[in-house]
């Protein structure tokens, strides 16, 4: 069931919506830029959105319904979760006996339909919609999880007992300690709690969860797309109970409250599956808790989808080619670094070659590769595990991170020795890895033998589709003048056809961050900026007589690179993300 390319031109012909000429033409545009006829359309003005959908739904004989201004019911709503909704881009809106009416962007996904059809037991009743429509009533889900939420924590905040009310069970006896909390952690009120502040962090794109006491309460916070967010405010009596319940749930230890403890443990349902990793912190009210979220379903993305583009990426690519050598990636914690690597091996991974990874920890299960975690506790460390891993006959080795002295030499031997070695450091930017190894006493000869090319990196966080246009002032230009040379950045902006030549910054039309119901502060979303510095020959020249970082970064400079700042304005220039959030980003 599709919409062919020249019957879609005939009634758009005959109905008077679209010249023959004006659709030729669109149809070559769409073939040349490689997007969808429907796309080029719409951009073009030749048809608006709504009248392109609604003529498609004549066509496939499927009734249009525009949901731009519909409240759902939210019974009806959560036939589907979330999460399919957002991925497949249907979502249900009308429920009549056993009939369900999904409103839905691809009437051709006839396995999605099969799928909802056998969960939730209805008949399936299709309709084609606006992706407005969909977005209108996605924004719905948020609203009905956080008044669903709301109502639970209050309720079941007033049942849990306390550990007082516990202690009175067991009749006042001593040593009883460990028990008291077990069966804290087993009341159904704190289950739920629980469980509700998992799912509602990752339904809200958590990245973490902070749970942590106060003096009077229990304070929730979420990070997400990097920045911290109070989520909710707990009564203080709940908290015992609920440290307990995750220490249960990770296989900790109930009775120590004095030494830090980490652990783990997994959540699966039908829509997700996570690894939670815990770390429990002794603080003065109580015990702070941190969760990080780690999807088990997430595929490694693209190069292009982490945000690397032009020069930069044909650098890396070129670079992937090479069967031995060094390839590093640096920046702070947090950086997106691992999904780099990730993104690295997906597209090394092929038959033909032993892939062996020594992660610290093991973020995403990757098939065909072999990944082992480090434990320092049984002394099981980065160095160690990286020796094992060259009697393993590997093509490419992957370590989590270069953190000493040992590790930084055997993955110089590994690399000479016929490896190619990937691996992150901490460093600000790509020319302070250098000083960095040489620090780690790694001779300057064999750095330039072995490094073939250094990725620095950051995230910034996506504008979201709603957005304001507008242009920088003279005051604003100036701001930016202090973290980069505004000539050198106004030459590469040209060469990216972004602005004419001989016109200045301020002729580029800027996006800025919008608040909206369903993204409060403007952003969805992060993306990679980068600076990707290859090891060319006169590199290796100032590696080897002992130039500084500076003079490395100025020849790289004249060699092409595009540093981390000047990578983030060209993206605001684009529009991915804002001025602001660059700014951000760079200062902290």
């Amino acid at each position: 069931m599709k919409v062919e390319t020249q019957q879609l031109k005939a009634f758009l012909t005959d109905s008077g919506l679209v010249s023959a000429e004006n659709f030729d033409k669109a149809l070559k545009k769409a073939q040349e830029k490689k997007q969808t006829l429907d796309n080029i359309l719409i951009s073009d003005g030749l048809v608006k959105e709504e009248e392109l959908i609604k003529l498609k739904a004549y066509i496939l004989g499927i009734p249009f319904v525009n949901l731009e201004k519909t409240m759902i019911d939210p019974a009806v709503l959560r036939i589907i979760p979330e999460p399919i909704a957002r991925a497949h881009n249907i979502v249900a809106f009308r429920k009549v006996a056993k009939n369900l009416e999904v409103a839905m962007l691809d009437p051709q996904d006839l396995g999605m339909i099969e799928f909802i059809q056998k969960a939730a037991d209805l008949r399936i009743l299709p309709r084609l919609t606006t992706p407005e429509s969909i977005r209108n009533v996605l924004r719905q889900y948020a609203q009905t999880l956080e008044a669903e939420f709301s109502d639970l924590i209050k309720k079941e905040s007033g049942e849990i007992k306390t550990l007082k009310d516990i202690e009175g069970e067991f009749g006042g006896e001593e040593g009883k300690d460990v028990e008291i909390l077990a069966k804290a952690a087993e009341e159904i009120p704190v289950v739920r709690i629980v469980d509700s502040l998992l799912k509602h962090a990752i339904l809200e794109r958590a990245s973490d969860i902070h749970i942590e006491p106060s003096k009077k309460e229990v304070i929730i916070r979420y990070r997400i797309d990097g920045i911290l967010r109070d989520a909710m405010i707990l009564p203080k009596q709940v908290s015992s109970a609920i440290v307990a319940r995750i220490k249960v749930l990770s296989n900790l230890r109930l009775d120590e409250h004095r030494l830090p403890q980490d652990g783990r443990f997994k959540i699966e349902k039908d829509e997700y599956k996570y690894s939670v990793r815990v770390s429990i912190l002794p603080v003065i009210d109580g015990e702070k808790i941190v969760m990080r979220l780690l999807s088990e379903t997430s595929k490694a993305l693209s190069l292009e989808e982490i945000g690397l583009r032009g020069k930069a990426l044909e650098i890396v690519q070129d670079n992937l080619r090479k069967p031995v050598g060094m390839f590093l990636v640096t920046g702070p914690t947090g950086s997106g670094k691992t999904t780099t690597l990730y993104s690295i091996l997906e597209i090394l991974n092929t038959v033909y070659v032993n892939i062996s990874t020594i992660e610290d920890p093991i973020e995403y299960r990757m098939e065909r590769i072999n990944q082992t975690q480090v434990n320092p506790d049984i002394g099981f460390t980065f160095a160690n595990g990286l020796r094992s891993l060259l009697r393993q006959d590997p093509n490419i080795i992957m370590v989590g991170e270069i953190r000493d002295n040992e590790t930084a030499g055997l993955a110089i031997n590994a690399a000479l020795t016929g490896h190619l070695v990937l691996s992150t450091l901490h460093t600000n930017n790509a020319a302070g890895t250098i000083p960095r190894l040489i620090d780690m006493k790694a001779e300057p000869f064999l750095i330039s033998s072995t490094l073939n090319v250094i990725l620095a990196q950051r995230l910034v966080r996506k504008l979201s589709e709603e957005k304001e246009k507008y242009f920088l002032s003279a005051a604003q230009a100036k701001d930016i003048k202090k973290y980069c040379d505004l000539e050198r950045l106004t030459e590469i902006l040209e060469n990216e056809g972004l602005i004419k030549k001989g016109q200045s910054i301020e002729k580029i039309p800027f996006s800025k961050a919008k608040g909206t119901k369903d993204c409060p502060d403007g952003y969805r979303g992060r993306i990679g900026i980068f600076e990707v510095l290859p090891v060319t020959e006169s590199i290796k020249n100032l590696v080897v007589s002992g130039a500084t970082s500076d003079q490395v970064e100025e020849q790289a400079k004249k060699e092409g690179m595009v540093t981390l700042v000047e990578d983030g304005f060209l993206k605001a220039a684009e529009g991915i993300t804002s001025v602001e959030e660059v700014l951000r980003v760079i200062t902290e």
